[in-house]
């Protein structure tokens, strides 16, 4: 498969950053071609514009700044996202992504008002992240990435395409020990994959 690795932590040296790195790696070993997305690497900037949120429901070109990122994502048949959970919710840079380059005409189609999801082409999902606070607290407040991941985004892709959400809770009590085992969970599924 042609696999499009969104990837969303800014420091290259975090313990998301080993995971990312070990996705694409597993992934690659196992035969798929990756297109590995390192949005703070490649310096994706999350605004959206005034004239793209104007031009928001108009037919996009390839002069639109994000078109390399919808040619990226139509070209993909599975999607692996790695990122950690700030405050409840994804990061910026990666909220942006989904702002600018999820897009009618790309991820769906308004007909007669109402959306029909369109991303048809990404068989298969997979998130990998990291929570600062325990799945309790996670859950205390409606764990919102997870829903975003596992509702919206599943809604969006070819309908029945297996979604894996992969998450290490309470990040700030890790041991060695937990982040070895959520290591070898991500290094399994992505073998798999």
């Amino acid at each position: 498969m042609n696999i499009l690795v969104l990837h969303a932590h800014p420091v290259e040296a975090s313990f998301n950053a080993g995971l990312h790195g070990m996705i694409v790696e597993r992934l690659t070993a196992a035969g798929h071609t990756v297109d590995d997305c390192d949005l703070y690497a490649e310096d994706f900037d999350p605004r959206l514009t005034r004239q793209e949120r104007l031009d928001y429901h108009n037919q996009r070109g390839r002069a639109d700044p994000v078109a390399p990122y919808v040619e990226r994502l139509l070209r993909a048949d599975a999607l692996v996202l790695s990122y950690p959970v700030w405050n409840y919710g994804f990061p910026a840079i990666l909220k942006g992504f989904f702002d600018r380059v999820f897009l009618p005409g790309v991820s769906f189609k308004l007909v007669n008002g109402k959306v029909q999801p369109s991303l048809h082409n990404i068989v298969k999902i997979a998130a990998v992240t990291t929570y600062g606070g325990s799945r309790f607290r996670a859950m205390l407040m409606g764990d919102p990435p997870r829903k975003l991941i596992k509702r919206m985004l599943r809604a969006t892709v070819r309908p029945g395409a297996p979604v894996s959400y992969l998450a290490h809770y309470a990040m700030n009590l890790s041991t060695i020990e937990t982040r070895k085992a959520f290591m070898t969970k991500v290094a399994a599924t992505m073998d798999a994959f």
